[in-house]
């Protein structure tokens, strides 16, 4: 089976600012600065957390719970020099919804972050990543 490939296409807007997505789809800002649009590791941290985000909405929904609310919060630790690089992250989740508990919250965060998440395990395998989960 050949691989899947994904395609996107950058353009540079000046300054440190780039406008970039998919061919024919919604295009995202990024300023390598952050001051005018997310930073390229915040849109990094960003994309690990909504792809993790959505295995666990559809993890949860196959355990039959009506999710009311979901948020992600990430800190990243980054090295001091260059390559800024990141060294650990810590995901905070918090869940609220009807028929859920701590260990279905564990269970979906769990399977996403360590099996399902393609952004996640794109990450370089030494990065430390830490899961901090509040169910209310």
């Amino acid at each position: 089976m050949p691989p899947v490939i994904t395609r996107t296409h950058l353009d540079w807007l000046g300054d440190q600012r780039f406008a970039g997505g998919a061919p024919n789809a919604p295009v995202a800002f990024l300023d390598g600065d952050g001051a005018a649009a997310p930073s390229p590791v915040v849109t990094l941290l960003n994309a690990a957390a909504s792809c993790a985000a959505t295995d666990v909405v559809i993890i949860l929904q196959k355990k039959r719970v009506e999710l009311r609310k979901l948020t992600v919060d990430v800190e990243a630790h980054r090295r001091e020099e260059a390559p800024r690089r990141v060294l650990a992250m810590t995901l905070v989740w918090r869940l609220e919804g009807e028929g859920l508990d701590e260990t279905k919250a564990r269970h979906a965060v769990e399977l996403s972050v360590e099996k399902y998440c393609s952004v996640m395990s794109s990450l370089d395998p030494g990065i430390k990543i830490t899961n901090e989960i509040h169910v209310a």
